[in-house]
């Protein structure tokens, strides 16, 4: 209890900073850079207590975390620096008014708490006292799978936003011809591997809290539906006719749209 009491304490800290930073560069994205990465920071808290646990394991899970927490907050900081403010956090900072910059405060502390809530994960995976097998195998697999697919798609989404002649356009090209947000998705599934690195670890089926919380996270509160809202205000009918055509999360085969709604 100590030790994710400590992981609070240094994430709330963390995210006070990062609130300081928004307010002087006056972009509120850098909440998303500072995330992934103060997760990682306290994963490594996390492993450094769980000393009961497989010592390959335990550098396995810390590897992986801070490889995915580097990608992330790498790729995030790029957008920050080179893009307008997030429509998302314009909006907010619009429906808040004169209380926008304290209102922030509080959601990067929410923010903070979300850090410790992700990084539970990897503390039960390292305090798994279990020899390696196959279960880790598995989850390095989907590991790689979700890291290469999340990658993928931001790639595809970065090149089709590169060219001029598709502004005001939908990507629908690549990953996201069969989801309208294999990003998201991808990011989900990453949260399966460390259920299966927990295999054999008292309690370790609360890791299941990690994919069902980003699920609820990316579908109903922060990811898919003020994405979607923004998208709609920029690209209108034509981001109707993706929702149409094209599942929201799990990738599958587009719809056949009536001549009528397509036209």
């Amino acid at each position: 209890m100590y030790t994710i009491l400590g992981g609070w304490i240094l994430a709330a800290t963390v995210m006070a900073a990062v609130w300081l930073i928004s307010r002087w560069s006056r972009n509120a994205g850098v909440v998303d850079v500072a995330w992934g990465m103060g997760v990682a920071l306290i994963s490594f808290l996390f492993a450094a207590s769980a000393a009961d646990g497989n010592p390959a394991r335990r550098i396995l899970v810390s590897i992986l975390i801070l490889l995915w927490a580097l990608r992330l907050s790498v790729y995030i900081l790029r957008r920050v620096l080179t893009m307008p403010e997030d429509g998302r956090y314009e909006t907010l900072k619009e429906q808040w008014g004169d209380e926008a910059q304290r209102k922030l405060f509080w959601f990067f502390q929410l923010q903070a708490a979300a850090c410790v809530l992700f990084a539970l994960p990897i503390w039960f995976a390292c305090r798994n006292p279990e020899p390696l097998g196959l279960t880790d195998l598995l989850g390095t697999l989907i590991w790689v799978v979700s890291i290469a697919g999340e990658s993928t798609a931001d790639r595809q989404l970065a090149a089709f936003r590169n060219k001029p002649e598709h502004r005001g356009q939908v990507c629908q090209f690549g990953l996201w011809r069969y989801s309208r947000h294999p990003n998201y998705f991808f990011e989900w599934l990453h949260w399966w591997s460390y259920v299966l690195f927990s295999v054999g670890t008292e309690h370790g089926w609360i890791t299941l809290l990690g994919p069902a919380a980003m699920f609820y996270f990316v579908t109903q509160v922060t990811g898919i539906p003020p994405t979607e809202a923004q998208a709609l205000r920029s690209r209108g009918d034509a981001y109707r006719r993706y929702q149409q055509s094209t599942n929201a999360f799990f990738p599958w085969w587009p719809r056949t749209q009536k001549v009528s709604d397509a036209a």
